[in-house]
């Protein structure tokens, strides 16, 4: 299971990495404003119904019904349960596509209604978001086939693709800007172009792996039907947590131009080890704990979930101490240039502050709603979102004022967790989640090993003001390479003092490759 942890979030760094290269393209061309504010509108719509549709939901429902198809009936059942999804997910997101096309203006009004008042932003917005669009319906049939083949424990190709959709963008922002309006009208057509290119790419592995699937007219079968049960209240829950995102966009929107650039830019950085670990540690951990519980081994999807739950921690909090410390010299060294200016990296750097003080709690969910969906619970999440959704949106209104996009951003980290607490307990009630001595020991020395390393980083970004300050940008970016290589020494070190780590782990890691 760490193995697979660690390919899907390899993969995942290196889509990361890629996204950085395209982020620091499009900062530099567009900046933060208001053609970038409109893309970012634009991107940001079909990817928040993405979740609701595609991978969030559906591979909650999805995963667990395919899985017990799988260890019950054998893989032409659930290949054939697969290709009665597919087929009523893609009438679906047709007429919804269909019906968003036409009402594009009021789609638009409703998400990010401040842009009423600036016209020339809102008709781009209204344009890009009609050419993002059709992406929904194409990244739902790539959803689907990545979660049939993350269940017959095939994880490359679905953890690569998104290096797809970045190196597409990087091609409209660099091939297609000279022969468009804007780059905002090169980067829509880019997106789109970057479903169409992933689609194929899982329906050609899913091929290889015998598991290839394709259009039938849509029927309700009894499978059909046990998987829309099961989805419904996950579709609800996904729209919960969609709905923290929303009211960002919304509220955003009334803000001075460039709130919606800072959001955009500040989440980017706080989605590198959110994806790198906590995507990986949710993608592998579903499938594994719903085969080990449809084969009756609850011990073994205890200490699964145990597991997952030590390795987020290990590798999240160094990454948390990073962001809190660093975050003014990491926007300037990576954005500060062209288009995107001082005040713009100063912004987005304190909105990634109160982002990453979320980010452990990000990154724990998806050790947590394993719990209740491998045992296909989609309920139970659904109610603590209900608590967490209110108490994000409450805070949004409250700090908006005060704080611009910086209220914004805490008031979702401090929901992600109240969601945590919540979810813990629910399954620690039920008996679902018991804490071992394994991570009773070794948490809070990795909390300590943090710490530590947060305070020497401190120092260190102290005695280095100097260099950061240099204006030379290759000056800037060794010495905030030079200090998070110290940062991570550092940590690396106290995690092997401490106990917090075994050199026996490394070893075995080691011999596994």
């Amino acid at each position: 299971m760490l193995r697979n942890i660690l390919s899907v979030g390899g993969l995942t760094l290196v889509s990361r990495v890629v996204g950085f290269l395209r982020d620091i393209l499009i900062a530099a061309i567009l900046g933060a404003g208001p053609v970038a504010d409109a893309f970012f509108v634009a991107l940001r719509l079909p990817n928040h119904f993405r979740s609701l549709f595609a991978e969030g939901a559906f591979n909650s429902a999805f995963v667990p019904v395919f899985a017990e198809r799988l260890v019950r009936d054998g893989r032409d059942s659930a290949r054939a349960f697969a290709q009665e999804v597919m087929a009523v997910l893609v009438s679906a997101q047709l007429v919804f596509l269909s019906v968003v096309m036409v009402a594009m203006p009021g789609f638009i009004m409703l998400f990010a209604p401040g842009f009423v008042d600036d016209p020339a932003k809102f008709d781009l917005a209204v344009l890009f978001t009609r050419i993002t669009f059709p992406y929904l319906p194409l990244i739902s049939v790539v959803a689907l086939l990545g979660a049939m083949l993350n269940s017959i424990k095939r994880f490359t190709a679905a953890a690569a693709a998104p290096i797809l959709l970045n190196l597409c963008l990087i091609g409209a922002v660099v091939g297609l800007t000279p022969f468009m309006p804007t780059a905002g009208h090169a980067l829509s057509w880019g997106v789109l172009g970057a479903g169409v290119v992933e689609l194929v790419y899982l329906a050609w592995d899913a091929k290889r792996a015998g598991m290839g699937i394709g259009l039938r007219w849509p029927r309700l079968t009894p499978g059909v039907k046990h998987f829309l049960r099961v989805l419904g209240p996950a579709a609800l829950g996904a729209g919960l947590v969609q709905i923290n995102l929303f009211v960002d966009t919304i509220i955003a929107s009334f803000l001075p131009t460039g709130a919606v650039s800072y959001l955009y830019y500040a989440d980017r950085l706080n989605q590198l080890p959110l994806g790198v670990i906590g995507i990986a540690v949710g993608t592998v951990l579903l499938p594994e704990m719903a085969r080990q519980l449809k084969s009756g081994d609850n011990i073994a999807a205890s200490d699964s979930q145990n597991r997952c739950m030590e390795i987020s921690l290990l590798l999240t909090l160094p990454a948390t101490a990073v962001f809190m410390t660093l975050a003014t010299p990491i926007m300037v060294v990576l954005f500060e240039r062209g288009a995107f200016h001082a005040v713009d990296a100063a912004a987005s750097a304190a909105t990634l502050v109160a982002y990453s003080f979320g980010l452990p709690a990000f990154v724990l969910l998806k050790s947590l709603i394993p719990g209740f969906h491998a045992r296909q619970d989609t309920v139970t999440p659904v109610r603590i979102a209900l608590v967490a959704v209110a108490m994000n949106v409450s805070l949004k209104i409250v700090l908006m004022a005060p704080l611009a996009q910086v209220g914004l951003a805490l008031a979702t980290s401090a929901s992600a967790w109240v969601n945590v607490v919540l979810l813990s307990w629910a399954l620690g009630r039920r008996g679902f989640l018991k804490i071992d001595q394994r991570l009773w020991h070794r948490a809070p020395r990795i909390l300590f090993a943090t710490l530590a390393m947060g305070g020497a980083l401190a120092v260190g970004q102290y005695w280095a003001a100097p260099a950061l300050a240099d204006p030379h940008l290759f000056v800037r970016a060794v010495t905030l390479g030079a200090l998070c290589t110290f940062g991570f020494g550092v940590f690396g070190g106290l995690i092997l003092l401490t106990g917090a780590v075994s050199r026996h782990d490394l070893n075995r890691l080691r011999r596994r490759g």
